[in-house]
């Protein structure tokens, strides 16, 4: 994530377009939204989401029309790429997009003018553009689905953002950020989350990334009977007999899943023994007597 925050920062002062890769829900509309907050540019953020855009109203959309141009088009009325002048317009889902979308795109983007539908003046426009995937889309390349010419246009600087799963060691951090602002707009005290509850949420490889976690959180907080969140406070979803899938590959004594809950711990915490006992919930001679115990 810091050569995320570094990529970031690298690129929004040059307006160059930006395609941002990742699992859903990893944060690719909050990256968007840096990019421009750092861009230095005075316009709007202006977002569109490329799979809902309904293709035979995509150039309505888009670049908007003029009175009377269709059946209730009854005033003019401004598109997306107008409203994004002198700031960013936010392509999500883009691997998702109608193949008529992205001629649209593509011509618009290489001329730097567009017409409103039915309208006769051309109209220029200076903006950042930030696209967003969750798809391959040099495998939709190949196999013709997403044009080339529109990837090469959009992806001039990529980032790609990693899925929670690859780093558990931010979720201590991503969940003291995120239970503040639930507590705000749930209106509940919340003054944190329990050492069990965090090891808890760091044993679960969360498919649904930061989103599913805040949607996660946010039912622990409405539920919770105190002012912090308890492993009895999560849903059943993040208990180990919830995850069926994980019970094969799970050691059988005692002794075995002790050892292996110590050494992921130790993972997780990146060898920091104080971090671990944290996590643990025991003191430090408890963990040295383990490691030897175990040979870790």
């Amino acid at each position: 994530m810091l050569e995320v925050f570094k990529s970031i920062g690298r690129a929004a002062p040059t307006g160059a377009p930006v395609l941002l890769r990742g699992e859903s829900g990893t944060g690719k509309e909050p990256v968007a939204r840096a990019l421009h907050r750092h861009s230095g540019r005075s316009g709007l953020f202006v977002a569109v989401n490329c799979s809902a855009v309904v293709e035979t109203l995509a150039e309505s959309e888009l670049f908007g029309h003029e009175r009377g141009a269709f059946t209730g088009a009854v005033e003019r009325r401004r598109g997306r790429f107008e409203l994004a002048a002198g700031g960013t317009l936010f392509l999500d889902e883009i691997g998702d997009a109608p193949a008529s979308v992205q001629v649209k795109l593509l011509r618009a983007l290489d001329r730097g003018e567009f017409e409103r539908v039915g309208g006769r003046e051309t109209l220029r426009f200076e903006i950042r553009i930030v696209a967003a995937t969750n798809r391959d889309l040099e495998e939709m390349v190949q196999e013709g689905t997403f044009r080339a010419d529109l990837y090469y246009r959009l992806s001039v600087v990529t980032i790609s953002l990693p899925p929670l799963r690859e780093r558990p060691e931010d979720l201590p951090l991503l969940v003291q950020h995120l239970i503040r602002r639930i507590a705000r707009r749930v209106g509940r005290r919340i003054d944190g989350v329990s050492p069990g509850a965090i090891q808890r949420l760091m044993e679960y490889t969360w498919p649904g990334n930061v989103r599913e976690l805040e949607n996660v959180l946010t039912r622990a907080a409405i539920c919770t009977r105190g002012q912090v969140v308890a492993c009895d406070d999560l849903p059943a979803l993040m208990t180990p007999e919830a995850r069926p899938e994980e019970q094969d590959r799970r050691p059988r004594t005692l002794a075995e899943m002790e050892r292996a809950h110590i050494e992921r711990t130790l993972r997780i915490a990146q060898g920091n023994r104080g971090r671990a006992c944290d996590l643990l919930g025991i003191t430090r001679p408890t963990l040295r007597r383990k490691m030897r115990e175990y040979g870790l």
